[in-house]
């Protein structure tokens, strides 16, 4: 049997514990490892669950698929994704694979970024189309994300903003001279993202950020003991610090009911900002 098994958000603790009896009768324990991570590393995991586990990078879950998927017709294989199981296309792809192949699968659902956001106050029911957003460069902005946030934006729904991650990212240039170097992991910030949200909209005009006339939250480390939860106007985020890793961003929808501007205003940076932006922007727009 190939078991997918989501792991929850924050530590070796948050697997179920119908996931962790698979995993300690599993023949083999892989663990995703470049979606997204978990606040505590393998090793935490390793002494908590009482075996080994192999580390499966992108290029293992993408290009080595029949690695992973080796033999799991005839014994347990258990594929380990912090978060849910289906919570990134990866996934979808790896178990579609295995159906091809034949060989039984199960999958154990867990807490992700998907629901856990709700923690900031806004109502799940009031979210549209998740995107997400990369690191630029100099001469890399892609602004895809743009175009579903603004559809969104004009249904009146928040929109999460999911941030990139680079971990086991090859050096380009040392790859062009055909040496194989991994740069340092890197994780982006609330901070980052507010900026780069700003930087397109400054250069689309399409007026969905203006960045001192929207409110945006701020979640970091969400499911975490230390999580912790900014709420403010784009200008403001984008000055904040909010700690280690893993962060995450909802651009506030003008459909922002009372109840929930109630829950929010308790995380903003300024109160009489939030106030002065809710009845500019958003108040009369609520159901």
């Amino acid at each position: 049997m190939f078991y997918a098994i989501g792991l929850g958000l924050a530590d070796e603790k948050d697997i179920t514990v119908k996931g962790l009896e698979i995993v300690k009768r599993a023949e083999r324990v892989y663990l995703e490892a470049y979606t997204a991570i978990l606040l505590v590393d393998k090793e935490a995991l390793e002494a908590y669950y009482g075996r080994s586990v192999i580390l499966a990078d992108r290029e293992m879950v993408e290009s080595s698929s029949d690695q992973i998927l080796a033999d799991a017709d005839k014994v347990d294989v258990a594929f380990l994704v912090v978060g849910d199981p289906f919570s990134a296309t990866t996934h979808t792809d790896l178990i579609l694979r295995a159906r091809a192949l034949s060989i039984p699968i199960q999958t154990l659902p867990n807490a992700s970024i998907m629901t856990a956001i709700g923690a900031c106050g806004l109502s799940l029911y009031n979210f549209g189309q998740t995107v997400s957003m990369v690191f630029f460069t100099e001469s890399w902005k892609p602004a895809s994300y743009y175009d579903r946030m603004l559809e969104n934006w004009n249904l009146g729904l928040h929109t999460l903003v999911l941030l990139d991650i680079k971990v086991k990212e090859p050096d380009l240039q040392a790859m062009a001279r055909g040496r194989i170097i991994y740069e340092p992991p890197r994780f982006m910030t609330v901070a980052q993202c507010a900026a780069q949200m700003i930087e397109t909209e400054e250069e689309k005009k399409a007026g969905v950020f203006h960045a001192d006339d929207v409110l945006a939250v701020g979640v970091a480390r969400a499911g975490a003991a230390d999580m912790s939860i900014v709420a403010g106007t784009l200008t403001q985020l984008a000055e904040v610090d909010m700690g280690r890793p893993l962060h995450s961003l909802v651009l506030v929808g003008k459909r922002m009911h009372e109840m929930e501007r109630d829950f929010v205003r308790e995380f903003a940076v300024d109160k009489t900002v939030f106030d002065e932006v809710w009845k500019k922007s958003y108040e009369g727009h609520g159901q």
